[in-house]
């Protein structure tokens, strides 16, 4: 797929899923654009931040490690 300058993402997917996404979006009052535009941002969201690094089982491997 290219990535062009203006804008516009077009995609292709199977036109049931697209009248069932319509259909629930419509009826939650957003469109495609507001729907894809929370979703994309909600996900770099969550993928661009860095791990805090406080899971247990990484700092007992750490700790293991340093033995």
């Amino acid at each position: 797929m290219s990535i062009g300058n203006s804008g516009r993402v077009v995609i292709e997917v199977d036109p049931d899923l697209k009248r069932e996404l319509h259909a629930t979006l419509m009826r939650d009052g957003l469109t495609m654009k507001d729907w894809f535009v929370k979703s994309a941002e909600s996900y770099l969201m969550h993928t661009s931040q860095l791990p805090l690094g406080f899971n247990g089982r990484h700092e007992k491997a750490t700790a293991n490690e340093a033995a």
